[in-house]
């Protein structure tokens, strides 16, 4: 069956087929919808924790690490993404069959919608602590406004991380301007913490991925739209380890600088030091800045989630955005996001392994499995990413000097390798 590419006087959004090569985006467009997301407000906050945790420097290397792991582990991704075109939820049932994806892709695509309804609720308390502003009325206005940007799919999100990338650059040198007048940035290499050891390295790199392991891994969803797996790579940098980097290093630089009260708590949130009595224009920046921003990462969970429950229910992105979206802004209006973004983080610490299975099926044993025939479920890919969710969550709960993230990425992906290669000899002998 083809798929109509124009629907409504929109593009398609391909929501059951491989995004055809005719209808692929440049590198530029691609790469907006990438460094647009990660270059945010909720990404300054975890680099600002990191660093008033363990110091500036133990805090830098916790924050390139993060980053180094994001690029590798996104960037594989990607590139398949960009050589086949297919979505996350195409490339799940490939590794966990044509049924056994369902509950891949139903997991991620309902987690990363809790993340809508988190950031949507956050715009609301954002503007309400700032200026005092009604939270629920600013939520709901802000929800409607982001279901609206995803209505319009893929190319209204790239529009828009043209936007909230540099915007951030404005909001952060200017934050960064002020607290100059005030702090001491020529110290900041000295600056040991406040975190008293509260903080491991492992637990620092965890925080710092764990932002983003959900949407990462979903990254097909986003760079089949490149013209090749090269282009898929390329727009990735710019998010990681480029937008990434200049978000949680603007939070790190002012919390070791000093100017960010209580950031044991408020980590790199730095909307504080724009605000104040008496200076309009920099309220309006604020006011700009909070809803572009926390808009940016709003917009691409709620494409993420309602591309992956369009295929599962066999629907249209565009109708589960509206319904999907709906749902979101009621958690967000009735304060319940204040009481999942723990589960949601935790939740996060089981996404990795999924993706280590991914990399090890569809690249690194790609040629062993060309030509593998269909199948509903495939048992040795739920295994894999169990014992690396196991051996996560083990990490999380009894070792934590280690990353809890990088060890179930790790153990999930050579859990498959270890399982599949022998599989694979024996079926080829």
């Amino acid at each position: 069956m083809t798929t109509p590419t124009v629907e409504n006087g929109l593009e398609s959004e391909f929501e059951h087929s491989p995004v055809p090569q005719s209808h692929r985006k440049s590198l530029w467009t691609v790469s907006a919808v990438w460094f647009g997301f990660p270059m945010i407000l909720t990404n300054a906050v975890p680099g600002g924790l990191v660093v008033a945790m363990l110091g500036f420097w133990r805090g830098l290397a916790a924050i390139l690490l993060a980053n180094l792991i994001m690029f590798v582990y996104v960037s594989l991704l990607s590139h398949r993404a960009g050589q086949t075109g297919k979505s996350f939820s195409l490339q799940a049932t490939e590794t966990f069959g044509t049924a056994g994806y369902a509950i891949a892709s139903g997991f991620l695509s309902t987690v990363v919608v809790g993340w809508f309804a988190f950031n949507t609720g956050a715009t609301g308390a954002s503007l309400n602590k700032a200026f005092g502003w009604n939270e629920t009325l600013v939520a709901l206005l802000a929800g409607l406004a982001f279901i609206a940007v995803t209505y319009l799919g893929i190319r209204a999100l790239s529009w828009l991380g043209a936007i909230a990338a540099p915007l951030f650059v404005i909001a952060a040198g200017t934050a960064v301007f002020l607290a100059a007048e005030n702090h001491d940035f020529g110290a900041i290499t000295s600056y040991p913490g406040i975190g008293g050891g509260a903080m491991t390295f492992g637990v620092a790199v965890t925080s710092i991925m764990a932002t983003f392991a959900d949407s990462g891994t979903m990254t097909a969803d986003f760079t089949r739209w490149s013209k090749n797996g090269r282009q898929a790579v390329l727009a990735t940098v710019t998010a990681f380890p480029i937008a990434s980097l200049v978000a949680q290093l603007s939070g790190g630089l002012l919390v070791a600088a000093g100017a960010i009260a209580g950031a044991d708590k408020a980590g790199g949130d730095f909307t504080p030091i724009l605000t104040g009595p008496g200076n309009p224009v920099l309220n309006v920046l604020v006011v700009v800045f909070v809803v572009v921003n926390l808009g940016s990462v709003c917009t691409h969970c709620l494409y993420n989630g309602a591309l992956g429950w369009s295929h599962l229910v066999r629907s249209k992105m565009r109708i589960l955005t509206l319904v999907l979206g709906i749902i979101g802004v009621v958690v967000a209006l009735l304060g319940a996001w204040n009481y999942f973004v723990n589960w949601l983080s935790i939740l996060g610490v089981l996404v990795p392994p999924l993706g280590a299975v991914l990399i090890a099926d569809q690249i690194l044993l790609r040629r062993r499995t060309a030509g593998r025939a269909e199948t509903r479920f495939r048992p040795t890919a739920f295994l894999a990413w169990a014992i690396g969710a196991a051996a996560a969550l083990l990490v999380h709960l009894v070792a934590p000097s280690f990353s809890d993230a990088v060890v179930g990425l790790v153990i999930g992906l050579l859990a498959y390798l270890a399982i599949e290669v022998p599989r694979t000899r024996a079926a080829s002998s």
